[in-house]
């Protein structure tokens, strides 16, 4: 069996006699060969945190037009109901994956956690992994009744260990306390079931959120439009080119306040303009 194989093991972190389907080291580097980061000793890419700082200024549409030049045209996904829409969501992605459920399956994954001293809670196995930094992202089907993933007691747990949010496709219950919560988060829906009739099949493997693939070290960006999955290799470049169409459209809406030109004039800026921006670029990026 080739090492790039997808195999019943499990990753660094959590103990081997737990097992359930997902990607070993060896596989994670392969599948994501492109990232020029360090990794996690699970082989999840890491992002360094001042990648991350540079996202913070940025838009869904900033991120969108640099993913579709390279070619990665299923990376954003919208229609979620967002719990602070004020608030982004940056991060690096633990995936999680539901199935819907089979007891004869389910009852393996169980004992075996069991006997490895997991939480009894199929969701609070993934959660204890999270790290600062992380952005929780689970499959669950876009399920609603018992589909809800966390209440507010997991809610604050993830926000503790993480300091970013969440993505469920699927529900979160409690939403009254899960609201005063400063987290970023993005859900179907909600409904006051616990969850149900799912059972954890995968934890840090390919997961679909929408019409997304997820690979687990993406970057989670969420705004008030959606939310995009950054893979690693593209981070910097998504960064320099927000930035730079920051200050474009900085400049630009600053001309049209000004009423002196006309919409043909600025876009695109016409010859005197675009002098004008390239001097007072160089003055804002000044030290």
């Amino acid at each position: 069996m080739r090492k790039t194989t997808l195999r019943l093991m499990i990753l660094a972190g959590i103990p081997s006699a737990a097992q359930m389907l997902v990607m070993d080291k060896a596989a994670l580097t392969e599948f994501t060969v492109q990232n020029p980061f360090d990794r996690f000793p699970d082989g999840r890419p890491k992002v360094p945190d001042r990648v991350l700082d540079r996202l913070k200024n940025m838009s869904s549409e900033d991120a969108w037009a640099v993913l579709q030049r390279a070619g990665y045209r299923n990376q954003f996904e919208g229609n979620w109901k967002i719990l602070h829409p004020e608030r982004k969501l940056i991060g690096r992605a633990v995936t999680a994956q539901f199935m819907p459920l089979r007891p004869d399956v389910n009852e393996v994954i169980n004992a075996k956690a069991k006997a490895a001293g997991l939480a009894p809670s199929q969701n609070e196995r993934v959660i204890e992994l999270l790290q600062p930094g992380d952005v929780i992202v689970v499959d669950l089907l876009g399920k609603i009744e018992n589909g809800t993933f966390v209440g507010d007691n997991l809610a604050t747990a993830i926000f503790s260990q993480s300091g970013t949010g969440m993505v469920i496709d699927g529900a979160i219950r409690d939403l009254e306390g899960i609201f005063p919560i400063e987290m970023a988060a993005y859900f179907r829906g909600q409904h006051p079931t616990p969850i149900g009739e799912v059972m954890l099949t995968g934890i840090n493997i390919p997961v679909r959120i929408g019409g997304v693939t997820v690979m687990p070290g993406d970057i989670v960006f969420g705004d008030r439009e959606g939310v995009t999955f950054i893979p690693p290799h593209l981070a910097e470049k998504i960064a320099d080119s927000a930035e730079a169409s920051r200050l474009h459209d900085e400049f630009t809406q600053l001309k049209i306040k000004e009423g002196k030109y006309k919409i043909r004039d600025v876009y695109p800026l016409n010859k005197e303009l675009q002098k004008e921006f390239e001097e007072w670029k160089k003055k804002k990026q000044a030290p």
